[in-house]
């Protein structure tokens, strides 16, 4: 039996590198390392993820997806593997090989991960070797939306009120309908 050592990189803003080498088990699945991953960080594991197997340029190719997420669709062009089935070994194509694992899709994680190394050791449960740097709080990452969007469209949602009168004066359309939309008198 054989072993694969993987430095894990978290792609975060901060200037200094934050990283995990993780070794797993050659025959083990994607949901174990998955798991590792997660727990090495201190995240708590509870959001969908994915991993995409990659090539140098780290372009994402084929995914391996939490859950099943396909529902019996045929019209897909690749059905993703299912962490739970897919096991590591099968998946190594090169010496280095680079892996993408995206987690919570809202606040987009991205670890980077390499295989840095195949040992003869044998391992059991997923293992971190080396652990540098610390990991940002799981819920800093921004969801997309900035404080100056918010603000704005709070003020645009103020400026529109629907109970205020607009600057001319009118409150309502002379369309026949009254406000209590119980008599339309169009044909009177």
């Amino acid at each position: 039996m054989a072993a694969y050592k993987f430095r894990v990189l978290l792609d975060t803003e901060k200037e200094s590198e934050i990283f995990r080498d993780i070794v797993i088990d050659e025959n083990d699945n994607f949901e174990n390392f998955y798991h590792a991953i997660i727990s090495s960080f201190r995240f708590q594991g509870d959001q969908m993820a994915s991993f995409y197997i990659s090539n140098d340029n780290w372009d994402k190719g084929h995914e391996i997806s939490l859950m099943d997420m396909n529902y019996g669709d045929e019209a897909i062009d690749e059905i993703a593997s299912v962490m739970s089935s897919a096991i590591i070994r099968n998946f190594i194509e090169a010496d280095d090989q680079k892996i993408i694992l995206v987690y919570d899709f809202m606040r987009m994680w991205i670890f980077l991960i390499e295989l840095v190394e195949k040992t003869d050791a044998v391992v059991t449960t997923p293992q971190v070797a080396l652990a540098i740097g610390m990991a940002p709080p799981e819920d800093s990452r921004a969801t997309g939306v900035d404080d100056e969007e918010e603000t704005f469209n709070h003020e645009e949602e103020l400026l529109y009120d629907e109970e205020e009168e607009d600057d001319l004066g009118f409150d309502d359309y002379e369309d026949g309908y009254d406000d209590t939309y119980g008599n339309y008198n169009d044909y009177d």
